[in-house]
């Protein structure tokens, strides 16, 4: 994963530097999943997610509000996100095993996907992505 913490007074702020679009999603969903259950593995869950959204950015934060709303509510934790995007569309494979409280406790609770500052960034090198999770 290419992303790096950054310094927040009270949230989860990161940063992500990717080469194209789809890699901005898996590498997001997946650090997302590495923060709440701290160690996210293969196993026989598979899940599949189809969004549309307005632009880029509003397909992003509903693609990680409805990860994190499957993993809560599904009681699953997602260890890749094979993820293609479409126009306005999003579509991805979640893959990942059944929630564990004895492995899966150590992690940070996330309560939701800030559009604070939420900008994606295009430039010479792919993407840039600075975001904050809600904990």
């Amino acid at each position: 994963m290419s992303y790096e913490e950054l310094e927040h007074t009270a949230d989860i702020r990161l940063r992500f530097r990717t080469p194209d679009l789809p890699s901005l999603f898996s590498e997001a969903a997946e650090a997302l999943m590495k923060i709440m259950y701290h160690d996210p593995r293969p196993g026989p869950v598979r899940r599949e997610v189809r969004l549309e959204g307005e632009d880029t950015e509003d397909l992003l934060v509903d693609f990680l509000s409805e990860v994190l709303f499957l993993s809560e509510v599904e009681s699953e934790v997602y260890s890749s996100a094979r993820v293609t995007l479409s126009g306005p569309s999003v579509s991805a494979l979640l893959e990942g095993e059944p929630f564990d409280p004895e492995r899966h406790r150590a992690g940070t609770e996330v309560k939701g996907i800030s559009r604070s500052g939420f900008k994606i960034v295009k430039d010479d090198e792919g993407y840039l992505l600075d975001i904050i999770f809600d904990v």
